[in-house]
C-alpha cells in the first residue's frame, strides 16, 4: 500500500495478482453474475489506484477491509440493477395499451382469474412455511434467491432448494385443488 500510494504501477499489479480472484468471488456471490462482478472487479481496484489513502491500517487489516470495499461495491451494483429494472417495468406498464376487445370487461375471464388467485391462495397454505416463505419473498415479494438468502440467513443452496422443491408441491396441489373444483361442480 505504500507503493500503491507513492504511484507504483507495479504496487498495483502486485495486489492484483495477489486479491483479484478472492474480490471476484465475493462480487460473484453478491451479485449471482460474473459479467457484474468482473466490472466490480475493477472497480475496487481502480479505486485503490485513485485513492490509496483511503484504507486505514489502524482499523483494519488489508484482506478484510478489501473484502468489505468489495462487498459494499457489489450490493451497490445490485441496487442499481434493480432500479434500473424497476423502471424500465413502470415505463411498459405506463406505455398505452392497445385498442381492442380485450381491453373491455370480460366477466368470464375475471371469474376466471378470481378462481386461479383462489387455488394459488389455498395451494400456498398447504405449503410448510419456509417453502411459503421463500417462495411469497420470491414471487410477490420480487426478490432474488441472493437477496432471499441474505434476508432468512439461510445458505443460498438452502433457498434455491425450498423454492423448487415449493414450486413442486403448488403444482400437485394446484392439480388436486382444482380436481375437487371440478368435483363440486359437477355434482353442484
Amino acid at each position: 500500500m505504500v507503493g500503491l500510494g507513492a504511484g507504483e504501477l507495479e504496487a498495483l499489479e502486485g495486489l492484483y495478482d495477489r486479491y483479484s480472484s478472492l474480490v471476484f468471488s465475493v462480487a460473484v456471490r453478491v451479485l449471482n453474475d460474473r459479467q457484474l462482478a468482473e466490472d466490480v472487479t475493477q472497480e475496487v481496484f481502480l479505486r485503490l489506484w485513485r485513492r490509496p489513502g483511503s484504507y486505514d491500517p489502524e482499523r483494519s487489516r488489508f484482506r478484510s477491509w478489501l473484502m468489505s470495499v468489495t462487498r459494499n461495491r457489489s450490493i451497490d451494483e445490485r441496487r442499481r440493477v434493480v432500479r434500473r429494472l424497476r423502471l424500465e417495468e413502470r415505463e411498459d406498464d405506463a406505455a398505452p395499451d392497445p385498442p381492442g376487445p380485450e381491453r373491455f370487461h370480460d366477466p368470464q375471464l375475471e371469474a376466471e382469474l378470481a378462481e386461479d388467485r383462489r387455488a394459488v391462495r389455498e395451494a400456498m397454505t398447504r405449503l410448510p412455511p419456509p417453502q411459503r416463505e421463500v417462495i411469497e419473498l420470491a414471487y410477490f415479494g420480487g426478490l432474488t434467491q441472493v437477496e432471499i438468502a441474505a434476508l432468512t440467513r439461510e445458505p443460498l443452496g438452502t433457498v434455491k432448494t425450498r423454492i423448487r422443491l415449493g414450486i413442486q408441491k403448488l403444482r400437485v396441489a394446484l392439480v388436486d385443488l382444482r380436481g375437487e373444483h371440478d368435483v363440486k361442480s359437477a355434482e353442484g
